[in-house]
């Protein structure tokens, strides 16, 4: 069966800056499509959205030109902008010509809530709708009300929310997230993305049983027709390797009919990304 990873990081530190990484040293190295590729294609992986890895500013359009050049099984690419900026109409026009942009993220995890909920934030981000491209959504569970706001302001937008919507596994904190999660699913132009929990679990000694109930509400909330699946690779290196993900997510699926399994792991992203 084909599976499509919609959450491929790609870092290549002579490129590009990333000044996140100063504080992040486990990831604070290059991670090219040639170190991924073996672990990918072990684990049953046949192709690649890139997802933009939050580099300087003045880099957001030179990573996407060259992510969406790599080839090597790279089909799409997720790219950053910032919508809180009066220059993001031409910056949206600069990157929706390239026919390989599927979507776009800014991230909001890290930055602070009201970034997301200023005017100009929800207006720019309409504009998405006349390019038929996406916004992911990577907010903590008590910021997905600020992406339901933006998600309803812009119906014609299709909204991806990253991480199962960030949950805290390690410590099995299920409110305000389960409520929550279970609201902006209540949305018909947003979908879900399996991917990135390992990454929220215990670091040495996560469970499939850990991540079971943060991915089963997922899937139960959006249902099987509106959830993608992601590596998050590199970042899931934190405490599993790729393929240990990969087995974790065939586990908890194993229940499912084939046509629910080929939802999520390819079918669902081809519609949602637009993917030739």
């Amino acid at each position: 069966m084909r599976m499509i990873d919609t959450h491929l990081h790609l870092v290549y530190q002579e490129r590009f800056s990333y000044p996140w990484l100063g504080g992040a040293p486990k990831l604070n190295r290059n991670f090219t499509i040639e170190d991924y590729l073996p672990q990918a294609k072990a684990a049953g992986i046949t192709d690649m959205i890139h997802m933009e890895v939050d580099v300087a500013e003045a880099d957001i359009e030179p990573e996407t030109a060259f992510v969406t050049g790599l080839g090597q099984g790279v089909i799409g690419a997720i790219a950053a902008c910032r919508p809180e900026s009066a220059e993001f109409a031409a910056q949206l026009e600069r990157l929706a010509a390239n026919p390989k942009v599927k979507g776009l993220r800014r991230i909001l995890h890290q930055s602070p809530d009201e970034l997301g909920q200023r005017p100009i934030f929800a207006d720019n981000i309409k504009r998405l709708a006349a390019h038929q491209l996406t916004f992911d959504f990577c907010v903590l569970p008590h910021q997905i009300p600020i992406a339901i706001a933006i998600a309803k302001a812009a119906p014609d937008v299709q909204f991806v929310v990253d991480h199962c919507g960030v949950p805290n596994v390690k410590d099995k904190a299920f409110e305000p997230w389960r409520t929550n999660m279970s609201a902006i699913a209540e949305l018909p132009n947003v979908a879900a993305k399996i991917s990135g929990v390992i990454a929220y679990g215990d670091p040495v000694n996560w469970t499939v049983d850990d991540l079971r109930p943060f991915v089963e509400h997922t899937i139960g909330a959006f249902g099987w027709n509106r959830v993608v699946w992601g590596s998050d690779w590199p970042v899931c290196t934190l405490t599993a390797d790729l393929g240990r993900w990969v087995a974790a997510t065939h586990e908890i699926i194993k229940g499912a009919s084939d046509d629910e399994k080929a939802g999520l792991l390819h079918r669902n992203a081809e519609r949602i990304y637009r993917l030739d």
